[in-house]
């Protein structure tokens, strides 16, 4: 790998770009249907599972990402180095994960509770629509940020207001210790029936395996966009395809120079993984629960509803507790909500897999080794 210099890291605030986008990709079904779903069925103690879970992968995250950073790689491409057989282990697993339209299909459902229309002509207008954009979009990242942007603000905002009127005290206090209750095993948790479903929601606590694994290429374009203008994934409509090289480069670690900077990427990182990653998502599944406790209060009949196998009932007491503070209509706004949380759950993660895949970028008109090349140099691009 050969060594250049690092650029400056930019403040911490530029990172909320990118962390939106991911925190997106994990608020899709984690968040706002699978936890809730289990807290309504076994209570708030069954959060500890989940802290555990968002904590792993907090620090899961932090160590890819320090990777992407330090050589603005992917994780398959450092896999790679180690043993090219992992590399193609972590893409075979990402495709086994995400190839099924799961976030699709269950936005789907909302759909259909919302408006009557069959799940199934939904979801395959969806898959279709997803395969347009992606076709015809020239670079994808801005698009899917955009998009992901203002939903995950909306979601932020708007179930936290909600949870905040039909909650109360008791309910968010619970939420919280429930994250405590170590140890707590509902016997259901055993059967063939609930302990896949719990195993699955600990690994979707936050945005899931492929998505820590692939974070290093929204990371490492950060990293790298002062150098190389890496511009996200593109598509055939963008022309010719990127010419890259296979590798990034790494630092000098015996210049001080160049490990004050490190310093500062580091500090990049960890506000990433730790405050906004972990933060951010631990907000976002305390309103969500202490709306599925309000949820159960109003309907009690949605337990026994759930164990008789009517997976809607979750999202259907949700709807009719967002719709209680007065607006019956919230309840169809919330419906409507969770169907595009699916569609934009399928866009991010098609995105982020297609990125993680990517490696280093850089331009034909600027060979490696000239002065004029800033992915050599290590200067800022200036035009």
């Amino acid at each position: 790998m050969p060594i250049r210099k690092l650029p400056d890291a930019p403040p911490s605030v530029h990172l909320l770009g990118p962390t939106v986008f991911l925190v997106a990709l994990g608020v899709g079904m984690g968040e706002s249907y699978m936890w809730p779903r289990l807290v309504l069925l076994f209570g708030p103690e069954i959060r500890w599972l989940f802290l555990i879970g968002v904590t792993l992968q907090a620090f899961v995250l932090l160590e890819m990402a320090r990777y992407a950073m330090a050589t603005g790689e992917s994780i398959f491409t450092g896999a790679a180095r180690v043993f090219k057989p992992i590399m193609w282990f972590f893409f075979t697993i990402a495709i086994l994960i995400y190839i099924w339209p799961g976030h699709l299909s269950a936005g789907a459902s909302a759909f259909e509770q919302a408006t009557g229309v069959p799940w199934q002509v939904t979801a395959t207008i969806g898959m279709l629509l997803v395969g347009t954009l992606f076709t015809l979009a020239k670079v994808i990242y801005d698009l899917v940020e955009k998009i992901l942007g203002l939903l995950i603000g909306c979601l932020v905002v708007g179930t936290a207001i909600i949870a905040s009127l039909v909650g109360n005290f008791d309910d968010l206090s619970s939420t919280i210790a429930g994250m405590f209750a170590f140890g707590f095993i509902p016997a259901e948790a055993h059967t063939a029936e609930w302990f896949p479903i719990i195993v699955g929601s600990i690994a979707f606590a936050g945005f899931g395996y492929a998505a820590d694994v692939v974070h290093a290429a929204p990371a490492g374009e950060r990293r790298r966009d002062g150098c190389a203008r890496a511009e996200g994934a593109r598509s055939p409509r963008a022309g010719a395809e990127e010419e890259r090289s296979a590798t990034g480069f790494m630092f000098d670690t015996d210049d001080p120079e160049e490990l004050a900077k490190w310093k500062g990427w580091r500090r990049w990182v960890t506000f990433d993984a730790i405050l906004l990653f972990w933060g951010i998502t631990m907000l976002v599944t305390i309103s969500f629960t202490v709306l599925a406790r309000a949820a159960a209060r109003q309907n009690p009949a949605v337990v026994d509803e759930l164990r008789n196998g009517e997976r809607e009932a979750a999202l259907l007491a949700m709807s009719d507790s967002f719709g209680s503070v007065g607006l019956p209509v919230l309840g169809t706004v919330f419906l409507l909500f969770i169907a595009l949380i699916g569609l934009n759950a399928t866009l991010g993660l098609f995105d982020s897999f297609a990125r993680g895949s990517r490696t280093w970028h850089t331009p034909s008109s600027r060979p490696c080794g000239s002065s004029a090349c800033p992915a050599c140099t290590g200067t800022s691009c200036g035009s």
